[in-house]
């Protein structure tokens, strides 16, 4: 299926999706479905550095706030339209994202993730001594109740969302089909054969840092409108960094639907388990799965099936 065509057939999917959480008349289902659906852009996002070319991420947070906190200072200047804010965001994101990747991706291995690590705990201060965003003590964002045509407003964030995921996942599908995705495949099946072989690894590694970055910093642009209230612990959550890693883990990390299973299965079982249980049992969640998956399926849902149908497929 060519990509125009699966965007069509994507979209038209996340339009039944939402005419079906309309049919339910309760708003939680768009306040879970929000949060299911943000882990897919941010699954999506950490999965084409590290999926791709293998660069494991810590950094996902960092990025998140930066399209949060971008959000805040707009509002406070201009308020935007909520498209607006989500490419201002991801502009923001991707340009950090481009920096600390021409900075870092000369490290390797477990060298770069603690660089990206390091970058988190650097913006979390930058931010929490910002005065203008609220700082340590946080910002409060004042959203509209309603919105024409769709009357709630937490139905459009969720729509929103939605189509950004719809995006999110055709570009990930695009890169793995294209030029770009063979080589982000050969850095990470060997990044020394690769360069030795004539790929530009280094021009390679900084597009996936900036697209990765971008998308990250788009799926928390509206993250202010959908809380309320912003302060360092809430953007720069830890659920935020585990669940963007466990997802396409679980998923399988070396196709674009491994993260979208993933952070679907995963965020549902979140979402339950928080009206059910406590959301305080959700990271105790991703560790038992996570432990599970590699120790069943190393290579992730996507892995195991794949594996299978090949065992049923021989005579």
């Amino acid at each position: 299926m060519r990509s125009p065509v699966f965007f069509v057939v994507a979209l038209a999917v996340g339009v039944l999706v939402f005419t079906a959480c309309r049919l339910v008349h309760n708003d939680y289902v768009f306040v879970a479905g929000y949060t299911v659906v943000q882990y897919v852009v941010l699954a999506t996002a950490w999965n084409i550095l590290g999926g791709y070319c293998g660069y494991v991420n810590f950094g996902t947070a960092a990025f998140f706030a930066l399209g949060a906190y971008s959000t805040v200072a707009i509002h406070k200047l201009v308020p935007l339209p909520l498209p607006l804010l989500l490419l201002v965001g991801g502009t923001v994101s991707g340009v950090v994202g481009l920096g600390t990747g021409y900075q870092t991706l000369r490290l390797r291995g477990a060298f770069f993730s603690i660089a990206t690590l390091a970058l988190a705990v650097v913006v979390q201060t930058l931010v929490t001594n910002w005065d203008f965003v609220g700082g340590s003590r946080g910002a409060y964002v004042l959203r509209p109740q309603t919105i024409a045509p769709l009357g709630n407003y937490v139905q459009y964030l969720f729509l929103t969302m939605l189509v950004l995921a719809v995006v999110a996942v055709t570009a990930a599908r695009m890169i793995e089909r294209s030029r770009l995705g063979n080589g982000f495949s050969a850095i990470r099946d060997d990044e020394l054969a690769a360069e030795a072989s004539g790929v530009p690894t280094l021009r390679l590694k900084l597009v996936a840092t900036t697209l990765s970055g971008a998308f990250m910093g788009m799926a928390g642009a509206p993250f202010p409108y959908s809380v309320g209230y912003v302060d360092p612990a809430s953007s720069f959550n830890l659920a935020y960094a585990v669940n963007s890693i466990a997802m396409p883990l679980i998923g399988g990390t070396t196709s674009w639907i491994g993260p979208l299973t993933g952070a679907i299965l995963l965020g549902t079982i979140q979402q339950v388990a928080t009206v059910t249980i406590s959301s305080a049992v959700n990271l105790l969640i991703v560790g038992l799965l996570l432990v599970a998956f590699v120790i069943v399926a190393p290579n992730g849902i996507v892995g195991l099936v794949t594996a299978v149908l090949r065992r049923g497929s021989k005579p």
